[in-house]
């Protein structure tokens, strides 16, 4: 063994290490240690705590050791120091004990606790988080890190990334985390190695866990309906058979619930197995569907048979489309088809949860296996107000605090998102408020949570909701009033147009010149409204693999349902829905129309969702598109005149200090063909040419004006204008 090597340790700035137990050295002192990147070493600071080590640059320094924050504070030395650096062999943890705050020990299971710790290196008194450690290639089995990934953000929200948990307990002093360890919350549930034992994994803890009991009906508000006919079934069948056999009829415990993810699906099952009286045996299927098909065929039987000794009991299968996809299911679908069935004969409840149920294969809603679906909605304002209402009962809530306003602006966000957002807003309060010895909750608190909490449902959304509503756009008046009734009021006001007996318009179209603002006249519709907004480019949907520019519709128009209220931005549409039968490809693109009639205009109905389409060319577009039901309005967005430029001007000027002999008035005059990108790139460059006369410049000039004129020039297409401006002549009323 080497020598210990004394080390000056410093801060890494790279966050791809961040709170993941990772410490790198110059590849010549990993060789003069005789180590290899992934083993551990033992750091002696203030405190003794352990670290895996990975190279750094070659440019850094040799006598530097570079390591994050957490790994600072396991040390004790934050603000660096002397750290002395000693290899020491891989001992395998046997078992491993962890505290953290009630609310993850509630919703995170030891099993998903043990994936997310897998690969790291862990000492008693240390602060570990649940960023899963996937820096280096020993950090495990990708698939579960990857399945734990995802179900950590679904169970304990925005707050994931940054939650710290204490190692309380180890066999060894640094020992690493592998799928054969014990882990268990202090006092709590316990992950047994997972060959001999039956596990729980589905994020949530058995509702017979005395120390953390299932939730109450009463604080799943908005499930009631959904409760009461599962907790009828349940009891049914538990409980009063002998009533089923004089009726010469059975009951099939077989139940599937479907909904968005963090919408409470699992805690509704153990809030009605608390109910009935029920054992619920939670079983994460990602977990199971990494295995081999040998060994996840035998878990499943030895679940099944753990779960059918005790009665009356409930096997709670999670993401179970990740054991039986629609798609291409191979051996273990089949297996779990028969330990299903196996199961519900014997008496025992199954429910499985799914936040996809397009994608699960049909085969499990046979009468026989999973004959009951219940559908966990996506919370409209008055759920979410109920919600929140719960969710801070516990909380010193300010006088200016209106959970209404709250529940208003937070539109797609399920039950799991809005405990995120309680929980970071009183983190803000309790930062202002360090030394109060009665803090509270402000609204100002909400207001900076919601700039960095998001919907689940709109991870993937590629529009940044700009901070400008419809006051910031210059002139247009008359098409800012189109808009807002055609895409503001449908959202806004659903009620009214159901209390009047009307459907509200299903889609716009705004077409006109480039640079006219038709995209940004969208950000200020997304600015204004309290919707989500989901933006595709036209030809993002397209793909060359037969089928899956029509998939990428249905799940774009999925995630619109479950986000609603939202808004769907079709740019450069005519790209995307082109008249059908002239393309050259295939007939790619007459398909992805036909899957765009069908989900705007469709069986399935399209709730609260309002598309908006943006085209400069809008007679390409394929005629079906644009009749009553799908694009309904056809929105011209012309070229500004006189007095549209001094507005547009004047907005884009805003923060910029004119001079006093600056009219904008008459350069709005003289700009004859811009448009409105040419006005706001006439301000920009105005700026521009202050700074290159002087960087202490104060104000933009009347002279730095004009020598921005000589340089920007109007991009306007006048033949172009023309023809749209006729063609808004014929076909708007």
């Amino acid at each position: 063994m080497a020598d210990d090597l004394t080390l000056t340790v410093t801060l890494r700035p790279a966050a791809l290490d961040a709170r993941r137990g990772i410490v790198r050295l110059h590849p010549e002192v990993i060789s003069a240690l005789a180590l290899r990147p992934g083993d551990p070493v033992r750091l002696a600071g203030n405190r003794i705590t352990a670290g895996i080590v990975a190279r750094a640059e070659t440019t850094a320094g040799r006598g530097l050791l570079y390591a994050d924050d957490l790994t600072l504070g396991n040390l004790g030395m934050r603000d660096g120091g002397q750290v002395t650096v000693t290899p020491i062999p891989v001992v395998a943890a046997k078992r491993v004990t962890l505290t953290g705050p009630p609310e993850v020990v509630a919703v995170v299971s030891p099993e998903m606790l043990r994936l997310a710790l897998l690969g790291k290196v862990v000492s008693t008194g240390d602060d570990v988080s649940l960023l899963p450690q996937d820096v280096l290639p020993a950090a495990g089995n990708r698939p579960l890190v990857e399945a734990a990934r995802k179900s950590l953000a679904n169970r304990v929200g925005y707050a994931w990334t940054s939650t710290l948990l204490t190692v309380t307990e180890t066999d060894s002093q640094a020992a690493l985390v592998t799928m054969d360890t014990v882990v268990a919350w202090q006092d709590g549930p316990v992950a047994q190695a997972p060959v001999t034992t039956l596990p729980a994994t589905s994020g949530a803890p058995a509702s017979t866990d005395p120390e953390v009991p299932p939730p109450s009906l009463d604080d799943l508000p908005g499930l009631r309906s959904q409760a009461k006919e599962l907790e009828e079934l349940l009891d049914l069948g538990f409980h009063h058979g002998e009533v089923l056999a004089r009726l010469g009829t059975r009951v099939t415990l077989g139940v599937l619930i479907s909904g968005p993810s963090g919408s409470g699906k699992s805690a509704l099952v153990r809030a009605v197995g608390a109910s009935v009286g029920a054992t619920v045996r939670p079983v994460w299927a990602p977990e199971l569907a990494a295995l081999t098909n040998s060994a996840a065929a035998a878990r499943l039987r030895e679940i099944s048979s753990a779960v059918r000794a005790e009665k009356p009991a409930v096997l709670l299968i999670s993401d179970v489309e990740a054991l039986a996809p629609r798609e291409e299911p191979g051996p273990i679908s089949t297996v779990f088809r028969q330990v299903l069935a196996e199961t519900l004969a014997s008496g025992t409840a199954v429910v499985c949860t799914t936040s996809k149920p397009e994608s699960v294969d049909p085969v499990l809603r046979d009468p026989d296996l999973l004959a009951v679906q219940l559908t966990v909605p996506l919370p409209d304002a008055a759920m979410r107000r109920e919600q929140l209402t719960v969710l801070t009962r516990g909380m010193p809530l300010a006088e200016d605090v209106r959970l209404d306003d709250v529940a208003g602006r937070t539109p797609g966000f399920v039950a799991a998102d809005l405990g995120a957002l309680a929980r970071e807003a009183g983190v803000r309060a309790a930062l202002r408020q360090k030394d109060s010895d009665s803090p509270t909750v402000t609204m100002a608190d909400f207001h900076a949570a919601l700039e960095v909490v998001r919907p689940t449902s709109m991870a993937e959304s590629t529009l940044e909701v700009a901070a400008v509503t419809l006051d910031d756009v210059g002139d247009m008046a008359e098409v800012k009033q189109m808009l807002t009734e055609s895409v503001l009021w449908p959202l806004t006001y659903p009620d009214t147009f159901a209390r009047l007996g009307v459907s509200p318009p299903r889609g716009v179209l705004l077409y006109g010149p480039p640079g006219c603002g038709k995209t940004y006249l969208v950000k200020a519709i997304a600015g204004t409204g309290k919707a989500n907004v989901l933006s595709v480019k036209g030809a993002e949907l397209l793909s060359k693999w037969v089928g899956d520019s029509e998939r990428a519709v249905r799940e774009l128009f999925r995630r619109a349902r479950e986000a609603a209220p939202t808004l769907v931005f079709l740019d450069e549409i005519d790209a995307l829905a082109p008249a059908r039968g002239q393309g050259t490809d295939g007939g790619v693109t007459d398909r992805v129309v036909a899957a765009l009639l069908t989900e705007l205009d469709g069986v399935e109905d399209l709730r609260n969702v309002v598309v908006i389409g943006a085209t400069n060319r809008p007679d390409l577009i394929d005629p079906a598109m644009l009749r009553p039901g799908r694009l309904e309005r056809l929105v011209f967005v012309p070229p500004p005149d006189a007095e549209a430029r001094t507005a547009i001007l004047r907005a884009s000027s805003k923060a910029v200090p004119l001079d006093e002999a600056v009219d904008l008035v008459a350069l709005g005059a003289e700009l004859e063909g811009f448009s409105a990108a040419d006005c706001s790139a006439l301000i920009r460059e105005s700026a521009l040419a202050a700074m290159r006369d002087s960087l202490e410049a104060s104000t933009v000039t009347a002279a730095n004006v004009a020598t921005a004129r000589k340089r920007v020039r109007a991009s306007l297409d006048p033949e172009q204008v023309a023809w749209l401006q006729n063609y808004a002549e014929t076909h708007q009323p």
